[in-house]
Parts: structure tokens; C-alpha cells; sequence
């Protein structure tokens, strides 16, 4: 199943996006967060107890290439990982690109942001 996903452009209503799928029974371990800024992320990840695509949602073998790809194919490596196709991780990452933020749901049917 691939994931379900949203691009903000703006943390306030992404904030109450995740507030919002939240209260609709959505599991916080299964709501991610990417972008560009590390910095970004660890910040909005506090605000919001959404998660961070680690180690264990790539796995050991993804995490350590990771190490030695650059910021673009590491975001792209983590899409797929999640369950994204090649092809609409590269659409995604162009959005993140432009300082976007991208909140994503996993193991869920319907998510209504």
C-alpha cells in the first residue's frame, strides 16, 4: 500500500493536519515527516510528535548507504523505503526542494488532512 501523504508549505497547518488525523485514530508511530532542513524536521518532529524516517523504518543495510549519499538521494532512499515508487519519491523531493515540508501516513486506508 503506498503511503498517504500531504505537502505544506506552511508548519502552522501542518501542525493541525497532524492534530487533526490524530483524533481520527491515526497512530503517531505511523505519521512522518521530511524535508529538506534536518533542522526543520527535529523542530517540527518536537512540536508535533511526528516521526522521522530512522533506521528503523529503512533498515540497517539503507541507513549506512545512506551515510555516503548525498541530501537528495538519501530523502528519495527514504520515500521508497516508506513505499513509495521511484518515480513519485523524485516528483516529492522536487517539492521538498523548494522548502516544502512533506507530512506522510503509513499503514493507513483513507486519512483525511
Amino acid at each position: 500500500m503506498q503511503p498517504n501523504y500531504q505537502i505544506f508549505g506552511d508548519d502552522e497547518q501542518m501542525g493541525e493536519s497532524i492534530d487533526r488525523i490524530k483524533k481520527h485514530g491515526v497512530d503517531e508511530d505511523n505519521i512522518y515527516i521530511l524535508s529538506h532542513d534536518n533542522d526543520h524536521v527535529r523542530r517540527t518532529k518536537r512540536q508535533t510528535d511526528a516521526n522521522k524516517i530512522g533506521v528503523s523504518e529503512t533498515g540497517l543495510g539503507t541507513a549506512t548507504k545512506n551515510v555516503f549519499r548525498g541530501k537528495d538521494d538519501k530523502l528519495i532512499s527514504k520515500m521508497k523505503e516508506i513505499g513509495f515508487e521511484q518515480s513519485k519519491a523524485k516528483e516529492l523531493h522536487k517539492e521538498l526542494e523548494k522548502g516544502k515540508t512533506l507530512l506522510v501516513v503509513t499503514n493507513e486506508e483513507d486519512v483525511q488532512f
